[in-house]
């Protein structure tokens, strides 16, 4: 089965979760993304690369035709299902992502959290302190991405006490509110975290 997606003008990271997408729902064939912008082509370039499929680029004027061929065997690795969740603890201590403008860093969170809906292996917890429970708020950007996590089977706790702080505990509108114990006991059996 071939197919043709046409990225052109779409801001990372949609080249690459339009790709991702097509890509899960055949079995084999070519999917052929259309993009015009070098780092849309080497981003879903990498993404064929780490699914195990062959790539094939040309170029025609300003647009990347990246042909990618995928195998019957590519579909799972190893037997592993890539939708199955792994351990993954995700620590949100901020409602914003990396240091410097607060614009830019709500921008990159609620980015960061709606593509992690089509990554693979979704988190098993996500533990929210601090400001990062703004994020779990209501009137937050993040709550459909986050409400579709866990509707997907991710644990979404935010830290009693820092609600408490914020004066939010009775806005909560995702998840479960945690405790201090809870958060350390989930940290240290996590199988691996990433602390954003």
């Amino acid at each position: 089965m071939d197919k043709q997606i046409d990225a052109r003008g779409l801001n990372c990271p949609q080249p690459v979760i339009l790709t991702k997408k097509a890509l899960d729902e055949v079995r084999e064939g070519k999917i052929t993304t259309i993009v015009n912008s070098e780092i849309a082509k080497e981003n879903v370039k990498k993404l064929a690369q780490s699914m195990m499929c062959d790539v094939d680029i040309h170029q025609v004027g300003g647009d990347y035709y990246i042909d990618i061929f995928k195998q019957k065997e590519t579909q799972e690795i190893g037997g592993v299902n890539p939708s199955a969740h792994s351990g993954l603890i995700v620590f949100i201590g901020s409602d914003i992502l990396g240091a410097g403008d607060r614009v830019l860093g709500q921008i990159l969170m609620k980015g960061y959290l709606k593509t992690l809906l089509d990554v693979c292996p979704l988190p098993e917890t996500m533990i929210f302190v601090n400001s990062g429970v703004n994020l779990t708020v209501q009137g937050s950007e993040a709550l459909e991405s986050l409400k579709k996590l866990e509707e997907a089977g991710v644990e979404i706790l935010s830290c009693g006490t820092c609600l408490d702080y914020y004066n939010l505990k009775d806005k909560l509108a995702v998840g479960q509110v945690s405790n201090m114990y809870t958060i350390v006991e989930k940290l240290n059996n996590g199988e691996n975290t990433i602390i954003l």
